[in-house]
């Protein structure tokens, strides 16, 4: 049965699998960014904050990505290392208009990339910098600084500004993140 699966993959009649970590601080907008990814008949008219976590299912370049959207909270942040050995990338999503909290964020991604199931591991780490319709909203470059994303290294990663209610930005993202995890998969075969 594997050729099989396999044939129909490589035809394009079988999509691929892949398993995303969505992760930051509370109100970032994660929930918000992955039902905006889902097909408009699993939408959901009304989000409320994710307590512990929840898992979600969209599609994109015949990828099917399982996403787990972990709860921000401080008292649930470490769940999130419990998933880091068995995902295939991870959503860091910032509000790039809460300047107070960046450094909080910071501290946050610099744990998650130390974890010994993260470091060393080519994980694509796809950053969003959300919020970015608001007028006191930092720009993804100067998030990025925020976050001295310039002193990672050995990591693939992208960082780009969006709005999780009008899903401005959000193609480009999950486009970069589709290539990096067909890119991992394929070395993987």
């Amino acid at each position: 049965m594997g050729f099989f699966d396999d044939l129909m993959t490589w035809f394009g009649f079988k999509k691929k699998q892949a398993k995303v970590l969505c992760v930051g601080l509370d109100n970032s907008g994660k929930t918000t960014i992955i039902n905006q990814l889902k097909p408009d008949t699993s939408k959901c008219q009304n989000i409320t904050p994710t307590i512990g976590f929840s898992v979600d299912i969209f599609t994109h370049a015949n990828l099917s990505f399982t996403v787990f959207d972990m709860s921000g909270q401080g008292r649930y942040r470490g769940l999130w290392e419990h998933y880091y050995k068995d995902v295939h990338a991870v959503m860091f999503v910032v509000d790039s208009s809460d300047k107070l909290r960046l450094p909080v964020a910071k501290d946050e991604l610099d744990q998650l990339l130390a974890h010994p199931d993260v470091a060393g591991r080519h994980l694509p780490i796809l950053l969003l910098a959300n919020k970015s319709d608001l007028r006191e909203s930092l720009s993804h470059i100067q998030c990025s600084k925020h976050l001295e994303l310039d002193k990672l290294r050995d990591t693939a990663y992208h960082i780009c500004s969006t709005n999780a209610l009008t899903g401005d930005g959000l193609e480009d993202a999950v486009s970069w993140l589709s290539e990096q995890v067909r890119s991992w998969q394929t070395k993987q075969s």
